[in-house]
């Protein structure tokens, strides 16, 4: 009766198919039918007049033109420079808008230290702009034009005894004074943008603000192993999901539209996100659609509308963010942010182990002893579960002849081979799930520790020994060969199946994950060799006594 050991077959091919499935696409929630309109058709009927009105005042603004040589896009009418110690930011003065940011704590590749990463841009083959303005009634955009707004000056730099930095562009409009203020801070890629509103007219001032992310399709460059594709593409909070993401193509002529207090929407990639986050006050109308039919895609939000009255001022607010996925800052920053750090459907146990890795990694400082440490927890937590297991396997090594005459005396004849393999079973005490039930019961934490490593970016450039980045594969493949090298002495220790099939199927594994290691990045594999090894020395000990014990009885 070989079905006990097709089970630990098809548990071992469950590890291999999660590994190198595309995980991100085939867990992405399709755009419910009720929710999605054609680009054609009206909004939502159950957003209110006042909101649809709004979101389709947005104008279709056009992108930022680029230079010849397809480098940083050029200004339409001037461009002013902003320097803090976490973000290289370009504001165009047409509009106001955030035509380019840069994160100078994190570096575009480990070997170009003075080069930092991009990561909103436009150049001639890709777009990727931030844009917000004020529609409506009295609004100063529309698909006609866009305000030119004046700064005092075109750069400025937060100085080491700042903690805020604060950027004015000014516009005055018919006897209205609009002020569009960026507030920077220190240590933080989280930037507030206010629009001051002082109504020096003898009418009523009314408008609402309106921001929005314009990007085509383009999916950066991800050294993340075969076939592991992290998700690009938009997401936001809903009423009915706190995590709600979207691929280009569920946007492909189609539009999304939803009402929400507060809320966010965001652009994730690998490591990064830029995501709108409106006053948590307002009723705010989001919205996710394709531009026309080009590859361009706008996610964006409206706000309720502002009234103020002559001769007063008022305020609308709104923040924007671009940086790293940063679990910790994007809870601060708004409800349901930190889910952009994608850990997929065991979310529930993965948010858990990477609180531990952080713990771990403020105590060591250093990531990859921290992974060390955090494996070696995880194996002490499943010890005695593990021990159950590597116990039945060692009882089933030693059936192994037993089994293997049995298999020749009644191979033809399956019904009586069944009959005598569970007496044999009942006579040695010996229960035929007891190494694969502990192993299916560890399966979901070891496979959340392992989005947990994946979606870090904390690991991104960070050395460990010779390896000089744990989030790209290592360079001389030396943990990958000690992978398949620790997996190959603890299956030597596990029995071996009677069907010859599977026992070179069995023996074929270690090849087939050392061939997909190679490419996986340095800090999964670290995990998977201390797992392994620590696997290894558990079973070697178990047999080691059940051979004692065996020797003591005889």
């Amino acid at each position: 009766m070989d079905w006990q050991k097709n089970l630990l077959m098809v548990a071992m091919a469950a590890v291999v198919i999660m590994l190198i499935m595309r995980w991100d696409e085939a867990k992405q929630a399709r755009v419910p039918t009720e929710s999605v309109a054609t680009a054609s058709t009206n909004a939502d009927q159950s957003i209110p007049t006042a909101f649809a009105e709004t979101a389709t005042d947005v104008p279709d603004l056009v992108s930022a033109t680029t230079d010849s040589d397809g480098g940083k896009p050029a200004a339409s009418k001037a461009t002013i420079r902003v320097v803090t110690d976490s973000l290289e930011v370009s504001i165009d003065t047409l509009g106001g808008d955030i035509s380019r940011v840069a994160l100078p704590r994190h570096l575009a590749h480990i070997d170009t230290p003075d080069d930092p990463f991009v990561l909103i841009h436009s150049t001639a083959g890709h777009t990727y702009a931030v844009q917000s303005g004020l529609v409506g009634k009295n609004g100063t955009d529309s698909s006609k034009g866009r305000p030119t707004f004046t700064s005092s000056a075109n750069q400025y730099t937060l100085q080491d005894d700042q903690d805020s930095l604060v950027v004015d562009l000014n516009l005055d409009q018919n006897g209205v004074k609009i002020t569009k203020r960026f507030t920077f801070h220190r240590g933080e890629y989280r930037v507030d943008i206010d629009y001051l509103i002082d109504n020096t007219s003898s009418n009523p001032w009314q408008a609402s603000l309106y921001g929005q992310i314009k990007r085509d399709s383009h999916e950066p460059d991800s050294d993340t192993g075969i076939g592991m594709k992290p998700f690009v593409g938009a997401a936001l909070t809903t009423n009915d999901k706190r995590y709600k993401k979207f691929s280009f193509d569920d946007l492909q002529d189609k539009k999304f539209e939803t009402q929400i207090q507060g809320g966010w929407v965001s652009m994730v990639q690998h490591y990064f996100i830029s995501a709108w986050i409106p006053n948590a006050e307002s009723q705010n109308n989001f919205f996710l659609r394709q531009q026309g039919r080009n590859d361009l895609y706008l996610l964006g939000f409206t706000s309720e509308a502002l009234t103020v009255p002559a001769n007063s001022e008022g305020k609308i607010h709104a923040q924007f963010y671009a940086g790293p996925k940063d679990t910790a800052k994007l809870e601060e920053i708004a409800p349901y942010l930190d889910l952009t750090v994608d850990y997929g459907w065991l979310w529930w146990l993965a948010k858990p182990m990477f609180s531990v890795l952080d713990y771990l990694h403020d105590v060591i400082g250093n990531w990859g002893l921290s992974i060390i440490a955090l494996t070696i927890i995880i194996k002490a937590i499943f010890f005695k579960l593990s021990a159950t297991s590597y116990r039945s396997m060692a009882r089933m090594r030693k059936l192994a002849p037993k089994m293997k005459e049995l298999k020749e005396r009644y191979g033809d004849d399956r019904q009586k081979m069944s009959q005598e393999t569970m007496k044999l079973y009942k006579t040695e005490k010996v229960n035929p799930l007891g190494g694969c039930l502990p192993m299916l019961v560890q399966m979901p934490v070891f496979l959340s520790l392992y989005w947990v490593l994946m979606e870090s970016v904390e690991l991104r450039h960070t050395p460990f020994l010779w390896m000089l980045d744990l989030s790209v594969k290592d360079p001389i493949f030396v943990l990958p060969l000690l992978m398949g090298f620790t997996m190959w002495l603890t299956m030597r220790l596990s029995p071996t199946p009677p069907d010859p099939m599977q026992a070179k199927i069995m023996q074929f594994m270690p090849v087939v994950f050392t061939a997909m290691f190679l490419w996986f990045p340095a800090g999964l594999v670290l995990y998977w060799v201390t797992n392994n090894t620590l696997s290894f020395l558990q079973q070697m000990y178990i047999t080691k006594q059940i051979d004692k014990a065996d020797a003591a009885k005889s």
